[in-house]
């Protein structure tokens, strides 16, 4: 099937139909979106809303703020993409208008807590965007920078604190910020930090809040583990769920190549040599792929930058400012940056690697096709990579179009027997890991009991982009230092000879 290469304009007025579910398992009712001015805002946040050229709310939007107005804690199901993050940010800058007042030294009011610095960054950003109407505070407190400066803004009292909760632990610790006035609390992509090991870390904050707070938990997925969170946390809260995470954008483009794994770089240059290419993101399953692949690229004549967990964090802000001024167009990076990077006018998300969870695939996807537009997903499938695309196409219920190489040497032979994947059952006992349990991480993030080494903000390490060895260790966040074994281990392996380019870098 031919992909269609050129996308429309942005479209700012986002039309279409949301789902409340309250309580759990009730008759699903659709409403019709309304404009941001009838949902009871505050009027210096719609005067910011107007700013920015938007007059009609997402789905998630429409049915969490006029809920969230009210006081009433809530679990909010929504994909990433959704507009999930100005849901929560509008309706408790509103709050903060409604009641001003300056913030008690070394607290804060809201408290917004995110898996990764990226994602710490972006909601960041939206605080101040959406606030800029507003005499508003605001501090990010994650890792992989130096925490002087955090302390003396957190000295001062904030109105929004954004943190990743091990950086904000190192600072409850030392008594730099303390949470007894905290108004509201806000669980931000709740099953990522699951998946990450953040749930000691999270009960511990938790902990430390009053018990009369409006507490917010936002999740693109809700398995029994965020199920038994809301529970803990959140009292009669009401949920709103929004296209489910199953079902990717319906404008994004969808494809793979079945190619052999030494052949995936020369396919991914000519894939981002086309005409129709403006701005793309490729995911490996590597950081030292990551890299691997932008050398490759620049070898090509394509500026590319890399974001993953061996970077700091000033050198994952440059990279992720290149991409989206364009004079990187090309973004490198691991599932670190599958949710949290924001860009407009991104064309291309090409999996050079294929996520071997199939969740991952849906977050990947979803950096393309933001904000209206339209996109196109490309996947390039290698031999022990088939068993993933099952996976995938079992989970969006639909069979994704396979394209043919430009080349025909680079094609994969489909009629070969299927190689065990890197995180397969065959694979287990042999380094490679094999898949997941609960609360483990991928093949070279590790964590221990919510402590690791620096580079990734909120334990996943670099993910959208507001990247080099020797980031600060803080708690929780980054990717782990690896041990004496697996050290050992990985002298051996380089001391055999290199593979050209295998699926798994």
């Amino acid at each position: 099937m031919p992909i269609k290469h050129r996308l429309p304009k942005e479209n700012k007025s986002l039309t279409g139909r949301a789902v409340s579910l309250r309580p759990p398992g009730a008759r699903i009712e659709s409403i019709e979106l309304t404009q941001f001015t009838d949902l009871g805002l505050a009027e210096p946040i719609l005067r910011a809303i107007k700013a920015e050229g938007y007059t009609k709310p997402t789905p998630i939007q429409a049915e969490a703020i006029p809920t969230l107005l009210t006081g009433r804690d809530l679990v909010g199901i929504a994909q990433t993409g959704t507009g999930k993050t100005a849901a929560f940010v509008l309706p408790l800058l509103s709050r903060l208008a409604a009641n001003p007042g300056r913030p008690e030294k070394k607290s804060a009011r809201i408290l917004i807590l995110a898996p990764t610095r990226e994602l710490a960054a972006q909601i960041a950003e939206s605080v101040r965007v959406y606030g800029s109407q507003m005499k508003l505070t605001t501090t990010i407190v994650v890792g992989g920078v130096k925490p002087g400066g955090q302390v003396r803004s957190l000295a001062r009292g904030v109105d929004v604190l954004v943190a990743t909760p091990g950086r904000l632990l190192d600072h409850m610790d030392t008594g730099a910020v303390t949470l007894r006035t905290t108004e509201a609390v806000v669980l931000d992509e709740a099953d990522q930090m699951m998946d990450m090991g953040f749930l000691p870390a999270i009960r511990k904050v938790m902990k430390a809040l009053p018990t009369r707070r409006q507490t917010l938990l936002f999740s693109a997925t809700m398995p029994k583990e965020i199920r038994a969170l809301a529970s803990d946390f959140l009292h009669e809260p009401a949920e709103v769920s929004v296209t489910p995470v199953s079902k990717p954008a319906e404008r994004i483009e969808q494809a793979v190549y079945f190619v052999k794994g030494d052949s995936k770089p020369r396919l991914l240059a000519e894939v981002l040599s086309g005409d129709d290419m403006d701005r793309a993101i490729v995911f490996t399953r590597t950081k030292h792929g990551a890299d691997k692949v932008v050398r490759h690229l620049a070898n090509e004549g394509l500026y590319a930058e890399a974001i993953h967990g061996n970077k700091s964090q000033n050198q994952r802000i440059r990279a992720l400012d290149a991409f989206k001024s364009g004079k990187a167009p090309i973004l490198v990076a691991t599932d670190i940056a599958a949710r949290g990077i924001d860009v407009d006018g991104v064309s291309h998300v090409v999996n050079f690697d294929m996520p071997n969870l199939p969740e991952s695939y849906v977050h990947r996807i979803g950096r393309t096709a933001r904000a209206g537009r339209s996109g196109i997903a490309l996947s390039f499938v290698g031999n022990d990579e088939r068993a993933y695309l099952r996976d995938i196409e079992k989970l969006i219920k639909r069979k994704i179009d396979t394209l043919e190489t430009p080349d025909e040497s680079m094609a994969l032979d489909l009629s070969l027997p299927e190689e065990p994947g890197p995180h397969s059952k065959q694979s287990r006992g042999r380094g490679q890991g094999g898949g997941r349990r609960q609360g483990q991480q991928p093949r070279g993030q590790t964590h221990s009991r919510g402590r690791t080494g620096g580079g990734g903000a909120g334990g996943k390490g670099p993910r959208k982009g507001p990247g080099k060895p020797g980031a600060s260790s803080t708690r929780g966040e980054g990717n782990g230092q690896r041990s004496a074994a697996a050290n050992a281990q990985g002298q051996k392996r380089r001391s055999k000879p290199k593979k050209s380019w295998s699926p798994v870098s």
